[in-house]
């Protein structure tokens, strides 16, 4: 039988991940308004995205954002961790998406920061599904043992569809 999963956290407390980010001027003058936000980031995975800022910090839209990576963060972490969860408690899972949602906003302290992200999860379990409170005990435990939520201090809401 394979380990429990909150039990690698012990083996995890020292993991290193990373990131490698590259940017280059390409235009002949660097003006706020005028100079490229885009740029290439390069996981340990070898996995790459195109990224920029966001559109209203005149990135290119079809570019992924800090913080739509910030927002996909938190919800695949909290999908990951619910899935681990239901196959401990030998239930099955088909189906998991996400309609998930962050908000920009001034934090208390004025500064600019996603402030609040809401997750709007929806499961197909296969088989007679567990009762609405044991979903939401599912979700409360998920959101409690995701290693990113445990990481950031945005609000993250979970509403279950």
């Amino acid at each position: 039988m394979s380990e429990h999963p909150f039990k690698a956290r012990q083996r995890l407390e020292h993991e290193h991940f990373t990131a490698r980010l590259s940017w280059q001027r390409h235009t002949p003058d660097f003006v706020y308004d005028t100079y490229k936000r885009d740029h290439d980031v390069v996981f340990g995975s070898g996995s790459r995205i195109s990224a920029s800022a966001a559109p209203a910090f005149k990135g290119d839209p079809t570019r992924i954002n800090p913080e739509e990576q910030l927002v996909a963060a938190l919800s695949s972490c909290h999908m990951l961790t619910f899935l681990a969860i239901a196959a401990r408690k030998r239930l099955t899972v088909d189906a998991y998406d996400d309609d998930a949602s962050g908000m920009l906003e001034k934090n208390q302290a004025g500064k600019l920061a996603v402030t609040k992200v809401t997750l709007r999860p929806r499961i197909r379990f296969a088989g007679t599904p567990p009762s609405p409170a044991d979903v939401k005990a599912l979700h409360e435990r998920a959101h409690e043992e995701c290693f990113i939520a445990n990481s950031v201090h945005t609000v993250v809401t979970i509403q279950p569809r």
